[in-house]
């Protein structure tokens, strides 16, 4: 008897997604699939623990892919945060489209409820991370506390505009879904523009120092 080869990886997304597009459905069983494609089911256990997990690590995938394409760019590393987090949309939703079928399947049975799909749980933890290390500039309140539920305030803030883009661009019929690149620039503008602390901090200071000047002249 041959043989079985062995498999990627990526090989196994690449045949699982194309499963579930030909046929609109997960594959029955991970037996069933590995028989089909000629591989030991032993190898899909070395990457994926089910279904589920494959699932999300796709999503998760398309956020790593992102990442590895900015990071070839020179002119991305001496980016601001707005500016990198611009990059990282236009490109994240370059590679969505290049997977439209599987994205719109998968996730429009779910895309009034996106915040609490477990499918994203991947896709969130990367992203809020990457979020967390662009160096957003955040008021300093110089009491740990705050400064958490400050930053947790962001990630979470962040990850819902992700998931608004996300629907946006799953409705958007217009031409190369250039909608959605309006949309990407008006909405993460606006959101740095609200974030922008350099004249809130100016107003705490002038706050601050009539504060004292009114102490001085009591």
């Amino acid at each position: 008897m041959a043989a079985k080869k062995k498999i990627s990886k990526n090989k196994i997304i690449d045949q699982f997604m194309a499963y579930v597009l030909e046929h609109n459905e997960a594959p029955k069983s991970v037996f069933i699939f590995a028989k089909n494609n000629d591989f030991e089911e032993a190898e899909f256990y070395k990457y994926f623990a089910s279904f589920d997990a494959l699932e999300r690590s796709i999503f998760e995938a398309f956020f790593e892919n992102a990442i590895k394409l900015l990071e070839k760019n020179e002119d991305y590393t001496i980016f601001d945060a707005r500016n990198k987090l611009l990059s990282f949309y236009y490109t994240f939703f370059e590679i969505l489209t290049a997977n439209r079928s599987y994205v719109v399947y998968t996730l429009s049975k779910h895309k009034n409820t996106l915040k609490d799909l477990r499918i994203l749980t991947g896709l969130k933890t990367h992203f809020t991370d990457y979020i967390e290390k662009l160096g957003i500039q955040l008021l300093d309140f110089k009491q740990d506390q705050l400064d958490k539920i400050q930053d947790h305030s962001l990630k979470e803030s962040a990850w819902f505009q992700l998931l608004i883009t996300m629907k946006f661009w799953m409705d958007d019929t217009s031409p190369s879904f250039e909608k959605t690149d309006i949309f990407i620039e008006k909405s993460v503008n606006t959101t740095f523009d609200v974030l922008d602390v350099a004249p809130l901090k100016s107003m705490i200071d002038l706050g601050k120092f009539l504060f004292k000047e009114k102490i001085k002249m009591s």
